[in-house]
């Protein structure tokens, strides 16, 4: 059974990364075989530890990571292609690398680079474009701060009116003490989303002992894993045709 599903942030620093490796972790735990695609790691050197690293510090030597294209700058993958001098990203080519590991079973989670709509490459290639070149489901990370609302809502509106499904949000970093905006937040979230809240991970999850992490994340993201699953009740990407 093969499944793929992206994981887009509302933007940079919403806690993306830290929301696929629970994510991760919950489907290892799960017992599935589970892999984490980053098509382009931005701002890092060569020989340092960029998200997938980090994904398998937290979620587990188990989780197969693979990175696809490194820039330097922390850019748009588009402008720091441009500027270093390397090769974009091949739209095609990063579909090809995802459909591999699927082919093999379990679950690719498909890690994005800033927001949705992000360019890629010279020609405009979005994460969204690649949600449906693959016919991928795709979970979105917000935040629990002002301004949420209106960027999930834009983020939201952008899957819907590409065909794109949506199960769910994750807040990939909730205070411990969270204020009358967090708690609101929250609760608007669903209403401009039209679409539930799923998963709901704590501050500093990441400075969390990394079998701590993984004993947590099944509490933290496991109905949006199982939202995910749902997805293809077939067992193959693009199981359910209609949007969400």
């Amino acid at each position: 059974m093969t499944r793929i599903a992206v994981v887009s942030g509302t933007g940079t620093g919403v806690g993306k990364t830290v929301a696929t490796a629970a994510l991760a972790a919950a489907a290892r735990a799960a017992g599935l075989e589970t892999a984490v695609v980053k098509p382009a790691q931005t701002g890092v050197g060569p020989d340092e530890p960029g998200d997938v690293h980090e994904v398998r510090r937290l979620a587990g030597d188990g989780v197969t990571g693979v990175e696809l294209a490194r820039y330097p700058e922390p850019l748009a993958p588009s402008a720091a292609a441009r500027r270093s001098g390397l090769p974009a990203l091949r739209p095609r080519a990063v579909v090809a690398a995802v459909q591999d590991l699927a082919d093999r079973g379990g679950l690719v989670l498909v890690e994005g680079a800033g927001g949705l709509l992000v360019p890629f490459d010279g020609e405009g290639t979005t994460l969204a474009d690649l949600a449906l070149l693959m016919r991928a489901p795709v979970v979105v990370v917000t935040s629990a701060e002002l301004g949420t609302l209106n960027h999930t809502a834009l983020t939201a509106q952008a899957l819907r009116v590409r065909g794109l499904r949506c199960p769910g949000l994750v807040i990939g970093s909730w205070p411990a003490q969270p204020g009358v905006a967090e708690e609101c937040n929250r609760e608007d979230l669903p209403v401009v989303a039209e679409v539930p809240v799923l998963g709901v991970i704590p501050e500093r999850a990441a400075e969390l002992p990394p079998e701590t992490f993984r004993a947590s994340a099944p509490d933290w993201v496991g109905a949006a894993l199982r939202a995910i699953l749902d997805e293809f009740p077939d067992g193959s990407p693009g199981g359910r045709s209609e949007g969400r």
